[in-house]
């Protein structure tokens, strides 16, 4: 009996991965989510590209914020909180997965897709603040379904209701439970501590952060992302110091093999340009999270007048996101000679050994469970604001509390358990998010665009 409900249950995780193989698959998610991008960066003007340094200079401003404007974090907060949920281990193992199937020529992909990633995160941001609500107990609510719903009227009310379900259901996979395990399993690795010391620890530390609200969620993470971040960067630029010669090798490669294949060798099995494509855009998505729905949760809660501003911090996600730190990952790879190694064994050691041969003594591997570390427990406070504004568009503000508490006590459920069932489920519905995300996003255009050229040529343009 046991052994016939294992196979039930092998037949199901088979059968969730398939299902989530095609949805993220090269006849769903990736033409959809690269179509849009391409439709808001031609509709934009390549705003973008034009105004990534404005965009900087805002988010340097945005430090601070006017008290007379409405919302509950800085915007330079409410980006924090957003990329506390984007960079996390998929700048890590999803650069490492998409070299190791998709070869150096997936690196590539990756930079396009995060550079039309940016206009749709900037459209995600600017609907989110214009759409958004306040609810009785003083929370600023929005994101996808409050867009959906406030702009698209309420016969599409149905179709907000769906993403908020998808949302709070992906917030426990995604966000909680294959994250707390990515913790555990690699600091067990390097220190051989107790998982139950872990998990309690996680759990205190979830309980003290994520109970406390958006505000303290919000201040958390302007702290640990951008220094989460900046030890990361530094290690790895270091790395490519000591291995400049093999950098120019290393774009070559990028770049070689973005439009030819790249042939086996050692113990690389070799990668057509579709291959390189598929996988380069794939993770690129999956690491920036651009068209998702998912970051413009975090950008509604920002103290901000003009929605145009709050969406020019939004597309600074996944240019940091995958142009800055996926681009040290990659580089680290291919430069440590190890992304065709025999050795390697899969995507989840390729970073760890290259950064131990890049980096002097341990300080490699350390390096690499610290970055893990930080960006999988950054990815839980982000995530966790995400699921709470689900379930309050769901059930309104008495459900919060509630849910982060619930979701914390998850947190060491996940840190101790063989997580291959909840990943296809949190792949699956993370996907799925996408879809009414991106049919609001092809509706609602033609009001981001009006709002930005008011905006662009009004007096708030040159208002400091």
């Amino acid at each position: 009996m046991e052994e016939q409900q294992l196979s039930m249950i092998e037949q199901f995780n088979n059968w969730l991965g398939g299902v989530g193989g095609f949805v993220w698959g090269p006849y769903m998610l990736i033409p959809l989510l690269l179509g849009v991008g391409v439709i808001m960066m031609i509709g934009l003007k390549f705003l973008p590209f034009r105004k990534l340094g404005y965009a900087f200079g805002v988010m340097w401003k945005g430090r601070k914020h006017d008290p007379e404007h409405e919302g509950e974090l800085s915007p330079f907060q409410a980006l924090m909180t957003s990329m506390a949920a984007t960079v996390g281990t998929g700048n890590i193992v999803g650069v490492a997965t998409a070299i190791y199937f998709g070869g150096p020529g997936a690196v590539f992909w990756m930079w396009i897709t995060a550079l039309f990633g940016m206009a749709t995160k900037y459209c995600e941001a600017v609907l989110a603040v214009h759409y958004r609500e306040v609810t009785p107990n003083g929370s600023y609510v929005g994101g996808t379904m409050f867009y959906i719903k406030n702009g698209m009227g309420p016969k599409w009310k149905w179709l907000a209701f769906i993403f908020a379900i998808f949302g709070a259901v992906a917030s426990f996979g995604i966000g909680n439970m294959t994250q707390a395990n990515a913790i555990t399993s690699n600091i067990v690795n390097l220190t051989g501590v107790s998982e139950w010391v872990i998990a309690v620890i996680l759990l205190i530390l979830c309980l003290v952060v994520l109970v406390g609200g958006v505000k303290r969620i919000g201040n958390v993470a302007g702290t640990l992302v951008p220094v989460m971040a900046l030890i990361y960067i530094i290690g790895g630029i270091f790395s490519l110091i000591l291995h400049a010669d093999q950098v120019p090798v290393a774009f070559g490669l990028i770049f070689g093999h973005a439009f030819a294949p790249a042939a086996a060798s050692g113990g690389f099995l070799g990668a057509t340009v579709a291959m390189a494509i598929r996988f380069g855009v794939a993770r690129g998505l999956f690491s920036n999270e651009a068209g998702l729905g998912s970051a413009p949760m975090a950008h509604a809660t920002a103290i901000v007048k003009s929605p145009v501003r709050q969406g020019l911090l939004g597309m600074i996600d996944p240019f940091l996101d995958t142009i800055v730190v996926c681009t040290i990952t990659a580089l680290v790879i291919l430069t440590s000679g190890h992304w065709n190694d025999p050795a390697v064994t899969g995507p989840a050691t390729l970073t760890s050994m290259s950064f131990a041969t890049a980096l002097p003594g341990t300080w490699g591997s350390y390096l690499v469970t610290i970055g893990l570390v930080l960006f999988a427990f950054s990815t839980i406070l982000g995530w966790c604001v995400y699921g709470e504004r689900c379930i309050i568009y769901l059930f309104g503000d008495k459900g919060a509390l509630p849910f982060r508490v619930f979701f914390s006590l998850i947190v060491p459920v996940g840190a101790m358990s063989e997580l291959t069932l909840v990943w296809n489920l949190a792949d699956l519905f993370n996907g799925l998010m996408a879809i009414p995300n991106l049919i609001a996003l092809l509706v609602l255009c033609p009001v981001v665009f009006k709002l930005t050229t008011e905006y662009f040529n009004g007096n708030e343009y040159d208002r400091k």
